[in-house]
């Protein structure tokens, strides 16, 4: 049977049908209508205002298509597209980095709020698509900002956000794991959202995170969940000036683990901050030696 897909309003109620196996009737919704404003390259509001004129062409038709053999699959939308926003910038995406979260958009947030007319430079430890160094180096315009990551592929795809945001941001290949970072500037703030997520809680989570985004970006060992987190306090022993401020996205059940171990490395001012959810998931705290 032939599919009828004559306005808007049908190619969003096509493709949220499609998706109803899969996903919540509200998910499935507000994924049809993000690739309705891709396809048609315009804004929700508008496209509500014009979802019951009909059609003309039929091009479309193959994208929505081609769209939904993806989406069908439990492939995220924001692979399918390419693309997301995050704090008003336009990330690019592929599947050498995870899917920004609304999480690190408050990660940003905090950072942002906080310092305001600082000249620091930044340095982003496991950058992946680049979302919070291009995000921070767009709303501080007074910073400098290097950002890190193991993998080349995703070094590539945040070099190529940075220029689309007009941002400037160094880009540097490292391990943070390893014992030296040769090159690495000095910095007054560090920040991270390394993998956090511990194996044993490889259960709790959606297929379309376990069977589409990077393993390496997500997951730690259940015997040693800080390990990013340490290997990153280490670095600053050298490289974060006194006084300096650092900022983690942080797995919920170790708000107490990451207070001791920021205690541990010298830290004061040291804060455990709930994300709009009310979990832990943030860390902030000040170098004082």
């Amino acid at each position: 049977m032939a599919v009828k897909l004559q306005t808007i309003k049908d190619i969003r109620n096509y493709i949220a049908g499609e998706l109803s196996g899969l996903y919540p009737r509200r998910e499935s919704l507000a994924i049809a209508g993000l690739v309705t404003e891709k396809i048609f390259r315009s804004g929700r509001m508008a496209l509500m205002l014009r979802e019951n004129e009909p059609l003309t062409g039929s091009s479309y038709k193959k994208r929505v298509m081609s769209y939904c053999r993806r989406l069908t699959t439990g492939e995220p939308v924001q692979y399918v597209l390419g693309e997301t926003g995050f704090y008003n910038c336009r990330i690019r995406l592929n599947k050498n980095v995870l899917i920004p979260r609304p999480e690190t958009e408050e990660l940003a947030d905090i950072v942002i709020k906080e310092n305001r007319g600082t000249e620091a430079r930044i340095i982003d430890f496991g950058t992946g698509s680049g979302c919070l160094a291009i995000a921070l180096s767009v709303n501080l315009s007074s910073v400098k900002v290097t950002a890190i990551d193991i993998s080349k592929g995703a070094l590539k795809l945040a070099a190529r956000n940075a220029a689309i945001n007009n941002a400037d941001v160094d880009f540097m290949h490292a391990d943070i794991l390893s014992e030296s970072l040769p090159g690495l500037p000095m910095a007054g703030i560090f920040i991270s959202n390394p993998p956090y997520v511990r194996e044993s809680e490889k259960k709790l989570m959606r297929s379309n995170v376990l069977d589409f985004e990077p393993g390496k970006s997500l997951f730690v060992p259940d015997n040693d969940p800080l390990r990013f987190y340490r290997a990153i306090l280490n670095i600053s022993v050298e490289k974060l000036n006194r006084g300096g401020l650092i900022y983690f996205e942080i797995n919920e059940a170790m708000g107490d683990s990451m207070h001791d171990l920021l205690e541990k490395f010298g830290f004061s001012e040291i804060r455990i901050i709930k994300d709009i959810n009310g979990k832990d998931r943030f860390a902030a705290g000040r170098k004082t030696t």
